[in-house]
């Protein structure tokens, strides 16, 4: 196995459940991680590592909607599927609607259990390379000069280099220059990749 490899983190407060999941898993090909509690998940993973997580619906003191509310507010949000022996459909629509991958029970096919996961790998890859994306972007946004955002802005919202010009109170001209700055800065080559890159990275508008 890579020391790379995406890492399956299961969070369980059942002993003999954690062995035999994690044997499982592992001679299916996974790298795993196991943690007897939501606690000790979140204070013992590796901030950056990626894979995701598997954890009971119902274990003492944080339980797995409490863990999954928590995950998505850290910087590295791994996706999370629920594996309980104990569902019920509040907990699995508000499970789903948190953003879980899968909801399925310890008596699940485990056909299921591996697909799930392998899903939720698979988007974890997805969703890091997206915030990637995002800080790269946002760390050439914040090159810019506050006249070049205003210009941005414009540029964004479909201004012409004259209307923009007008509302700056400027020439076209050194519209044009800000413009070509802009295009640098943001590493583009063209007015429609700008426009593209700013909006997949939510900076329409700052």
């Amino acid at each position: 196995m890579s020391a790379t490899a995406p890492i399956v983190h299961i969070v369980d407060d059942d002993a003999s459940f954690l062995a035999a999941a994690s044997r499982m898993l592992r001679a299916s090909g996974f790298a795993v991680k196991t943690f007897a509690s939501a606690s000790d998940f979140l204070t013992q993973r590796d901030g950056d590592a990626a894979g995701c997580v598997v954890a009971d619906l119902h274990m003492p003191g944080m339980d797995g909607l409490e863990l999954q509310a928590a995950l998505a507010r850290t910087g590295n949000p791994l996706p999370i599927l629920f594996l309980t022996g104990n569902g019920d459909i509040p907990s699995s629509v508000r499970a789903m609607r948190g953003g879980a991958e899968d909801f399925l029970t310890k008596t699940a096919p485990k056909a299921d259990l591996l697909d799930a996961i392998r899903r939720a790998l698979a988007r974890d890859v997805c969703e890091r390379g997206e915030r990637v994306f995002r800080r790269e972007v946002s760390e050439r946004f914040e090159t810019l000069t506050q006249r070049e955002r205003e210009v941005l802005g414009h540029v964004v919202r479909g201004s012409l280099n004259k209307q923009i010009a007008g509302d700056l109170g400027t020439v076209e001209q050194t519209i044009k220059v800000h413009r070509m700055r802009v295009m640098e800065k943001m590493r583009v080559q063209s007015l429609a990749e700008l426009v593209r890159i700013v909006e997949r990275a939510g900076l329409a508008g700052r």
